[in-house]
This record gives C-alpha cells, sequence and structure tokens, in this order.
C-alpha cells in the first residue's frame, strides 16, 4: 500500500479507518405512545414553546449501502416520517424498505404497517420478518389480515436463537424474552454486520427473568440498545406492576460493576414520557453518563 493512501486511512487514534458501508440509525427513543403523549397538556405546551423536542416511538434503521438494502426495526405509528428519515440517510430508488423486523403485538411495534396499506402507500409485498405468534397475530386479525390479503406485506418466518442472513454480511438473529405477550411473543434481535455487532433489547419485564445474564450479553457486543421505559419505581401513578420493565436504576446497578469500556456500550432507549432521560438537561441524564453509560438520541448512527 503506498503512503499516501495509508495515511488517508489513518484516524487521529491512529489506528485504520476504514469506510462504514454498513450502518445502524436510530430513528425514534420513545415508548410506545411517544411524546408528547396524549392528554400531557403541559407536555404540548414545552413543545410547542421551544423548551422540549417532540420524540418519535423507538425504531432502528439499518442500511447496507453495499447490498443495495435498508431495513426498519419496528413499524411504528411515525413510519411516514421515519422512513422519509431513512431514505433521507441513504437515498435510493423507492422509498419503501427492503424488509422490517416486528419485536411484538404492543401498539408502538407494529401499527405502522397500516401506512402499507390501499389507503396509504398501497405496498407490494414489502417483507415482514416475525415470529410465529406475531405471524398468526397478522394472518387471523383484521385489519392486517388485509394487507397479506392485497399482498402489500409478505410475512418471513422468524424463529428464536436462529439467524436470518439477509446477505453475505449481515444477519439478524430473534432473541426471545419475557414480556405482557397478551397477543404476541416478543424477541429483541441480534444484528450482526460485517464488523461490529448489535443488540436491541426495547421492551422486556425484568432482566432477572431472562435466562442471559445481561452482563455477559454487553460483553459480547459492540452496541447494547437496552429497555428504559422508566427511570425509578413509582414514576407513574398507575400500578407499576401492571406495566412491568427494568427500572434505569435496576439496569445501572446489574451493569456498574463493569469496566468503562463495557458500560460505554450501552445505550439506553425506549422512553415513557415521564422518563427524565428525555430531557437533555436533566440531572438524571448527567448522572447516568457520568457512570458512562450512553442515553439513544433520535439520528445516532452506529456502524457495523
Amino acid at each position: 500500500m503506498k503512503l499516501p493512501l495509508l495515511l488517508s486511512l489513518l484516524n487521529l487514534t491512529g489506528t485504520l479507518a476504514f469506510a462504514q458501508t454498513q450502518k445502524l440509525i436510530v430513528l425514534g427513543v420513545a415508548q410506545d405512545a411517544g411524546y408528547p403523549q396524549i392528554g400531557a397538556v403541559q407536555e404540548f405546551a414545552a413543545v410547542e414553546l421551544g423548551q422540549r423536542v417532540r420524540q418519535k416511538v423507538v425504531a432502528l434503521g439499518v442500511v447496507d449501502e453495499q447490498a443495495g438494502q435498508k431495513f426498519l426495526f419496528e413499524a411504528t405509528p411515525d413510519l411516514p416520517a421515519q422512513l422519509y428519515a431513512l431514505n433521507e440517510f441513504w437515498p435510493t430508488p423507492g422509498t419503501l424498505p427492503t424488509g422490517i423486523f416486528l419485536t411484538h403485538g404492543h401498539m408502538g411495534h407494529y401499527t405502522g404497517l397500516l401506512y402499507l396499506g390501499r389507503e396509504a402507500s398501497g405496498a407490494r409485498a414489502v417483507p415482514v420478518y416475525a415470529m410465529p405468534r406475531m405471524a398468526s397475530f397478522l394472518t387471523n386479525n383484521a385489519p392486517w389480515s388485509q394487507l397479506l390479503a392485497l399482498h402489500n406485506i409478505e410475512l418471513r418466518p422468524l424463529a428464536a436463537g436462529q439467524p436470518a442472513s439477509l446477505n453475505a454480511k449481515l444477519k439478524v438473529t430473534p432473541l426471545l424474552v419475557p414480556h405482557r405477550d397478551e397477543f404476541t411473543e416478543t424477541v429483541g434481535f441480534e444484528i450482526q454486520g460485517a464488523h461490529k455487532k448489535a443488540v436491541f433489547i426495547p421492551d422486556i419485564d425484568k432482566w432477572s427473568k431472562w435466562p442471559q445474564p445481561l452482563p455477559e450479553v454487553v460483553k459480547n457486543a459492540d452496541y447494547v440498545l437496552l429497555d428504559a421505559t422508566f427511570y425509578l419505581n413509582g414514576e407513574i401513578a398507575r400500578d407499576m406492576a401492571e406495566v412491568p420493565h427494568p427500572f434505569v436504576e435496576e439496569t445501572i446497578k446489574l451493569l456498574q460493576h463493569l469496566p468503562l469500556a463495557q458500560r460505554a456500550k450501552v445505550y439506553l432507549i425506549h422512553f415513557n414520557h415521564t422518563n427524565p432521560l428525555l430531557n437533555p438537561a436533566s440531572p438524571e441524564r448527567a448522572e447516568v453518563l457520568r457512570q458512562g453509560f450512553r442515553v439513544a438520541d433520535e439520528g445516532l448512527e452506529l456502524g457495523l
């Protein structure tokens, strides 16, 4: 290799820096109902006054420029804006994604599929990757069944722990997790790119209920995007046992013994409108960052 070319590949730390053709993009960070949330008058006022920023429902995009593919992880109520953002990030012929991966059947994670129907885009055979109960739910319940009958979407089956190869250098493995599975099972995803691995778990009841030890999951990945719905117990007026999630305080306590380099892999995501981590100026966010963890923001890009 000629010296000028070698020097052009060196980054500021003196290591080789190669162009990333695979990237993960955060397209939303809020819990299913978004921010501001319905009925939260003060939150709407804060957004209108420019004191706070509207937040889209949690979703990821994955782009593989070399393969000419782009995928959505979750089909949220904000799907039109999130797909626009994904296409702005990497414009390609056609606006629809190469495929959509669904985690489960709660409001914020699949209802955006309706935008693929005849009232909106009138899509043709968009691949939707789903677990068995999720696929059965879509097949046997209207209006989702109409998307299949009209061939707007095409189901691609997933199995827990079994990788789905999207191309020679990109594969996705569903990870079964415990959650409120009224209608479907719930999964997170391991996204393995050419160089890096990301783990995405936006919803889970409690880490103690999951057979996989969370510290080991962090050690074995490059990026870990974790359920941070609530910061602490008592955050909402309802009985929080009805909507179980790991509190941010619990997650930090579980992982605080890890070295700083490991803690820096953790990106908290899926924030309820009450979670102070949604506010960039909150002392809670400052404390999380001080302890070496990260807070996911819309537009974050991570190379795969």
